[in-house]
């Protein structure tokens, strides 16, 4: 007979990887959050379906942070400190990601695909920053090089008054110097504003053919509506952050129609595209009735590309490997969208397309 001691204990379950998220889940963006936390769900879900990560689960840690940059430094601490998360994936905001990027450097955590484009997160070099999508600069010079071609040389331009608006600006007439131009307008607005009639008027005064807005759906879609009522048949133009889901649904049937938004993933609704076609298919089996759109497609990109440098790190993965994990996928293709790091360089992708609202929306 056995002795207790010699008795095969089974084996324990090795603990969750745990993945830190803060974002406005609450309040006029919260659409936009809600989508891009299920893209990185569709894939964090198949990864624990396929027996997870060497053996380990993923468990996402969504927080609220209603866009506020007091809230994001509050919750990253309770990731960091309480939850311990290996990285942080998907945070939201210009002002956001600044607010918490000394905490970031400190602790020396991976801060993976924030949700902003803007120089002073990119530049200077941020060893924990792995960023996925291009830069506001690459956005603002591919719509403005769109509109002088289009012989749109009036160009006004509507911020919000944040660090998102003051690197749009900066980087708006630096593209428009590029073609020895000034702005015909500059008017900014509080973010999440509805109140743009003043903005509007001030656009139209100028005598503006074009407009480039930079702010989220709510305020873009004020604008949009305050435009048409005063008749202006300006080109509206909007960065990938405005949350095109949320700007289609805010804007009456048909008024959408026309206005230029630019991208910084693959199309949606293009299978033709590996990477785009797995999406799809993830996201029919986590839904009833799936629906796509960029926002959730840049969650799961950033997801897959997180869990690449995840395998990479081996079995027990600390945040210091897990940073050396990435830096070794120098050049990653997730099938058709290439992600490449390189010295002093942590900007995965430069893509960026325009794409423009048609009278019907797009479907699966």
């Amino acid at each position: 007979m056995r002795s207790a001691a010699a008795v095969k204990q089974p084996a324990k379950a090795p603990p969750e990887l745990v993945i830190g998220q803060s974002a406005p889940f609450s309040g006029a963006s919260a659409q936009t959050a809600k989508s891009y936390q299920e893209g990185l769900l569709a894939w964090f879900s198949e990864v624990n379906r396929r027996g997870g990560i060497h053996g380990r689960r993923l468990r996402l840690i969504s927080l609220d942070d209603r866009y506020e940059p007091k809230l994001t430094l509050r919750n990253t601490r309770q990731l960091i400190e309480q939850q311990q998360a290996i990285a942080l994936i998907g945070f939201f905001g210009t002002a956001n990601s600044k607010a918490i990027l000394p905490l970031v450097e400190k602790v020396g955590i991976p801060y993976v695909a924030p949700r902003t484009g803007a120089k002073a997160v990119l530049s200077p070099y941020r060893p924990m920053v792995f960023n996925m999508r291009a830069s506001y600069q690459a956005e603002i010079d591919q719509v403005i090089d769109h509109l002088v071609r289009d012989g749109r040389h009036q160009v006004a331009v509507v911020h919000i008054k944040d660090a998102y608006g003051d690197d749009g600006l900066r980087s708006t007439k630096k593209a428009l110097a590029r073609h020895d131009l000034k702005p015909a307008a500059v008017t900014g607005v509080m973010r999440d504003s509805t109140n743009t009639n003043t903005a509007a008027r001030q656009v139209v005064a100028a005598n503006a053919n074009a407009v480039l807005i930079i702010a989220t759906f709510t305020t873009s879609a004020a604008l949009s509506r305050d435009l048409s009522r005063l008749g202006s048949r300006a080109q509206l133009m909007n960065l990938s952050p405005v949350g095109i889901e949320g700007l289609q649904d805010a804007l009456p049937a048909g008024q959408a129609n026309g206005i230029g938004i630019s991208q910084v993933v693959p199309f949606p609704w293009n299978r033709r595209v590996p990477v785009v076609a797995q999406y799809q298919q993830l996201m029919q089996r986590q839904q009833k009735e799936a629906s796509y759109g960029y926002t959730s497609l840049e969650g799961f990109l950033a997801a897959r590309w997180l869990t690449a440098a995840l395998d990479k790190a081996g079995p027990n993965p600390s945040r210091a490997n897990l940073v050396g994990a990435f830096r070794t996928l120098t050049n990653l293709d997730l099938g058709g969208f290439k992600l490449k790091l390189g010295p002093g360089n942590n900007q995965g992708s430069d893509l960026v397309e325009l794409t423009f609202l048609g009278s019907q929306r797009w479907g699966p």
